[in-house]
């Protein structure tokens, strides 16, 4: 890496799920660790590739989805920096069931064997206890996204995921809210199992409400009181 990019690329060592473990520990983890680059839009890993590794995203964006049996591209979550995803190696699956792919930047992840990493959660229990929570709240996600599909209308679920990703990604100014990201209309549709034209006239109808304003990679909310 270029001195540029170690300024804001984080070692695997930073990262918050790693805090719990000793020197001897992170030694061994740096030396378990490889430091990857993919391209924009390009897959970490497609459905049927063997689990074999996890990854720890350090800089960009990635989608994590699948495709129906018509074809229709469904994004399940999208991973941000310091994140871990394509775990479920840990707790058994052989073969993915998802794909995982790069939005519109360059992403920087560090891969480390699942093997590895089960050694790791053998030796430190709180490793182990932190880990087993990432993944219970990630079953808590999708049976939360599930009763939205059941429950909510398209107009809900979109302005819902406005406000998430707002408050696990924006940032204020003044008394309004930015969100930058790399999402298109169709990733959005993706997401909240709506339509492009749905979200873009969700979006619009906001905008017209003077609720939020946006361009392309930003969304800013006025007022997150009055955004529903």
């Amino acid at each position: 890496m270029s001195a540029a990019n170690t300024k804001t690329i984080p070692a695997i060592t930073e990262f918050p799920l790693f805090q719990c473990l000793n020197e001897n520990e992170l030694r061994l983890l740096e030396d378990m660790a490889e430091y990857r680059v993919k391209s924009k839009f390009s897959y970490i890993y497609l459905p049927d590739e063997a689990s074999t590794n996890v990854f720890f995203l350090a800089k960009g964006t990635v989608k994590i989805g699948t495709h129906s049996t018509d074809g229709k591209e469904v994004i399940k979550s999208l991973i941000h920096p310091t994140a871990m995803f394509g775990e479920l190696g840990v707790i058994g699956e052989s073969k993915r069931q998802d794909f995982a792919q790069a939005l519109r930047e360059e992403v920087h992840i560090y891969a480390i064997k699942v093997e590895d990493l089960k050694r790791l959660m053998r030796t430190n229990f709180q490793l182990c206890d932190k880990i087993m929570a990432l993944l219970g709240n990630r079953l808590m996600n999708a049976e939360s996204k599930l009763e939205s599909l059941i429950f909510k209308d398209a107009r809900t679920r979109i302005i819902e995921f406005i406000k998430d990703s707002v408050s696990k990604s924006g940032r204020r100014i003044g008394y309004e809210m930015l969100l930058k990201h790399s999402l298109t209309h169709q990733d959005i549709a993706n997401i909240t199992c709506t339509s492009r034209q749905t979200v873009t006239l969700v979006l619009n109808e906001l905008r017209k409400s003077d609720l939020i304003y946006f361009n392309r990679g930003k969304i800013l909310i006025r007022d997150m009181a009055k955004l529903a």
